[in-house]
């Protein structure tokens, strides 16, 4: 697929119909001139140039370079995003728009908001803005806004494949067939099936429900824990079962899949009591946000075996030092951010962010979904 012509199928998937009449708060409406957009993205090096639609990187910066440049726009990229003489410091007081991602978050604090003396716009290119300090964001009347649903089959299809990972104890036997071993004991002692068992949501938003849609050939038994109990036509689909307390859900499942924002609420969320609670053996897949987690509780649990396995691909921080203890602890199948990343993610985020600073410059709404902050107010699964 040749890029060009991916953005703009992928920029027409993502796109809802626009009303010109209506202009954003005074926070967001672009005054007239050239902005100042700063991008904070991985960096690719020698990868950079291996699949031309390979957009999400610091190197290819969203394939927007052109574009806003066209305009007039100065557009600063980089990954340096840490300590006082890094390369986004040099940028943020006199920045408009900050674009950064969940792969490589650029950590928005209280001080970083501060002294932004002219930003207006933060965007999240991807799905998650829980690495800006949203209440200090809505107080200062900025804007944050992410590209919602454009990485949520990703996620979704990423979950899948961990849980059958864990569950076919698939790890151990890939270990053993580049060691030279062949030790099926080792393997088959811990192996299951899927069908049967039961697998448990914490969250049943967009990505969890697309999750629960691919478990369904599996004849699992599903079931889900959300604000917001589906409605009867999905849980028919599904076969899904709502549980309205958490608490009583987790001891049932065989499987726990963490699908919810981390926010005040869920920060800590699964913690040595919480953990304690659930069954012997659980597996537990959680691609939401590292910090959901107590991190050295998991690694106590790993140990004990009271936690059979555990995959994701989020850590608290990030990106994860080299001394973090899920690195070491025992019946993980850990990776870096990349779940919502994928090429086909990247296409579309990176479709999704052009559509976002388009409106921006012309004073447009946002498609409503995509508001995180808007006007002083954070959206309903923040607060």
């Amino acid at each position: 697929m040749a890029m060009k012509g991916a953005i703009v199928s992928a920029a027409k998937a993502l796109a809802s119909p626009r009303s010109s009449s209506t202009v954003l708060s005074r926070h967001l409406h672009a005054s007239p001139g050239s902005k100042k957009i700063v991008g904070v993205f991985y960096k690719a090096n020698e990868y950079a140039k291996l699949n031309p639609d390979f957009l999400g990187c610091e190197e290819n910066a969203l394939g927007i370079r052109d574009w806003l440049e066209s305009q007039g726009h100065k557009y600063i990229v980089t990954d340096d995003k840490e300590g006082p003489n890094c390369e986004l410091e040099k940028h943020i007081e006199d920045m408009h728009v900050l674009i950064t991602t969940p792969f490589h978050p650029a950590y928005v604090t209280a001080e970083r908001i501060k002294k932004a003396k002219n930003l207006q716009l933060l965007l999240t290119a991807g799905i998650g803005s829980d690495h800006i300090d949203l209440k200090a964001a809505a107080a200062a009347g900025l804007t944050v806004a992410e590209i919602t649903g454009s990485n949520t089959v990703s996620v979704a299809e990423d979950e899948l494949m961990r849980i059958l990972i864990l569950v076919r104890n698939f790890v151990p036997g890939y270990q053993q067939a580049i060691n030279g071993e062949w030790k099926v004991a080792a393997i088959s002692y811990r192996a299951y099936d899927l069908e049967g068992k039961t697998v448990g949501t914490v969250g049943a938003g967009r990505i969890g429900k697309l999750l629960m849609q691919r478990l369904k050939p599996f004849n699992c038994n599903i079931l889900y824990h959300d604000r917001i109990k589906a409605d009867a036509e999905f849980e028919k689909e599904t076969g899904a079962k709502f549980e309205e307390d958490l608490d009583k859900m987790l001891p049932k499942c065989d499987v726990v899949v963490v699908n919810t924002p981390l926010t005040e609420k869920t920060r800590g969320l699964f913690d040595k009591e919480r953990i304690s609670k659930l069954k012997k053996g659980v597996l537990i897949v959680n691609n939401a946000r590292g910090a959901i987690m107590d991190t050295q509780a998991v690694v106590d649990a790993c140990n004990s075996g009271h936690i059979a396995g555990y995959s994701g691909d989020v850590w608290n921080p990030q990106p994860a030092p080299k001394d973090h203890p899920w690195r070491y602890m025992p019946n993980h199948a850990m990776t870096p951010h990349t779940s919502g990343t994928t090429i086909d993610g990247q296409l579309r985020y990176a479709a999704g962010t052009k559509d976002m600073l388009d409106r921006y410059f012309k004073g447009e709404e946002f498609p409503a979904q995509n508001y995180i902050v808007k006007e002083g107010k954070l959206a309903s699964q923040y607060q």
